[in-house]
C-alpha cells in the first residue's frame, strides 16, 4: 500500500494566523488599559463625590457654629437689656477659623445685611410701589455714581405686570431680544445675583451695588442704622453729603447707637426732618460664609439666617456656588 505525502501550508498561511494571534493580542491589551483607565476614573469620581460630600457636611457644622453665635449673641443683649446689633461685637469684627483633623480648616464668617436697602421693599404686598424705598434707592445710585440702570427697571423685575412703570423700567419686551431671550421674573428677587439680569446691568455696577443691597424675602424690616454702608446713610435724605455720612461713620465708630432718637439728633441730620419709619437698631437677617478646605479640596458655602425676635435661628437659604467671601481678620478656635 502506497502511503500519501505530507502536504504542509504555504508559508504564506503562516504568516496571516500569526498577524490574527498579535490582533488579538493587542485587542486585549487595549480592552485591558481601557478598562483600567475607566476604573480608575470611576474611583477617582467616587473619591472626589466623597470628599464633597465631607465638605459640604462640614459646612453644614460651620452653619451651626455660627447660628450658635448669634443665639448667644442675643440672649448676652438680653441679659443687657440692649437689644442691638452693631459692628463692635464679636460675630461682625472677625471670621472664625476652625481646625480640622488631617489638617483641615473651617473658616466662618457672619456679615450683617440689615445695614443695606432691601430691594424687595420696593414693592408692597399688595403691589404698589413703597416711595420710600424707591427714592433711597434713587439716591443710592447717585451716590454711587450709577447712571445706567434705573430703580423703576428693578419695580418692573419685581412687579406681577407686564407692564413698564416709566419710560425707564424694563419687561419681556427688553429681554425678550436678549441672547440668550429671558423674562422678567415679576416676583420677588431671591437671589441678589439676579441683579446681573437687569436691563443695563453690567458687572462693574453689580459690583459696585452689591455690598448696599440686600434681597430679604421679609420686607419692612428696616435698616440697621449701626451696620449701614456710608452711601446707604447717604441715602436717606436728598441733603445728606458724603461729608456728613462720613462723619456719622466716624461718631459711631466711637459708640453705636443705642437710640434711634438719639441717631436722629446727630447735627448731620440737623433740619431734614428724618423719621423713624424704615430704621431699626437690630439685625434679623445675617450671611453665614463657610470656606471648608478638606481633603486638598475647598468647599464653599453662603447661607442666609433668620434670627427671629425670640432669639430663635433658622437657615433660609444656602448657596454653594460664591466663592472669596471671607473678608474679615481671622480669630482661631482652639480645639479646647
Amino acid at each position: 500500500m502506497k502511503r500519501q505525502p505530507v502536504r504542509s501550508k504555504p508559508p504564506g498561511q503562516h504568516g496571516v494566523a500569526l498577524i490574527m494571534v498579535l490582533l488579538a493580542m493587542a485587542l486585549v491589551v487595549m480592552l485591558a488599559t481601557g478598562m483600567s483607565r475607566q476604573q480608575n476614573v470611576q474611583v477617582f469620581k467616587a473619591g472626589h463625590y466623597l470628599a464633597q460630600q465631607q465638605g459640604h457636611s462640614i459646612a453644614l457644622g460651620a452653619e451651626e457654629f455660627a447660628r450658635r453665635i448669634l443665639v448667644r449673641d442675643f440672649e448676652q443683649d438680653r441679659e443687657d437689656g440692649v437689644m442691638v446689633d452693631s459692628p463692635d461685637e464679636f460675630w461682625a469684627q472677625y471670621a472664625a477659623i476652625l481646625p480640622l483633623d488631617d489638617n483641615g480648616v473651617a473658616e466662618v464668617q457672619i456679615d450683617d445685611l440689615a445695614g443695606r436697602i432691601n430691594l424687595n421693599d420696593l414693592v408692597t404686598p399688595n403691589g404698589q410701589v413703597d416711595p420710600l424705598t424707591r427714592d433711597r434707592l434713587v439716591r443710592l445710585f447717585r451716590a454711587l455714581g450709577i447712571t445706567a440702570v434705573s430703580v423703576d427697571a428693578l419695580i418692573d423685575w419685581i412687579d406681577a405686570d407686564d407692564q413698564t412703570i416709566s419710560a425707564y423700567g424694563a419687561e419681556d419686551g427688553q429681554y425678550l431680544i436678549a441672547e440668550p431671550a429671558y423674562r422678567a421674573a415679576n416676583q420677588p428677587f431671591v437671589s441678589i445675583t439676579e441683579l446681573r439680569l437687569i436691563d443695563g446691568m453690567t458687572e462693574e455696577i453689580y459690583v459696585a451695588l452689591r455690598p448696599h443691597v440686600s434681597t430679604l424675602p421679609v420686607s419692612g424690616i428696616g435698616i440697621n442704622v449701626n451696620t449701614a454702608t456710608g452711601v446707604v446713610l447717604m441715602s436717606l435724605h436728598d441733603d445728606m453729603t458724603e461729608a456728613q455720612a462720613e462723619s456719622v461713620l466716624a461718631k459711631r465708630e466711637e459708640e453705636r447707637f443705642e437710640n434711634l432718637q438719639d441717631f436722629l439728633a446727630l447735627p448731620e441730620f440737623s433740619g431734614m426732618g428724618l423719621k423713624t419709619t424704615g430704621l431699626t437698631l437690630q439685625t434679623r437677617f445675617f450671611e453665614v460664609v463657610s470656606r471648608i478646605t478638606y481633603d486638598n479640596r475647598v468647599v464653599n458655602m453662603v447661607s442666609t439666617v433668620f434670627r427671629s425676635p425670640e432669639g430663635e435661628v433658622r437657615t433660609v437659604h444656602r448657596d454653594s456656588g460664591q466663592k472669596n467671601r471671607i473678608t474679615k481678620e481671622p480669630y482661631t478656635f482652639s480645639e479646647g
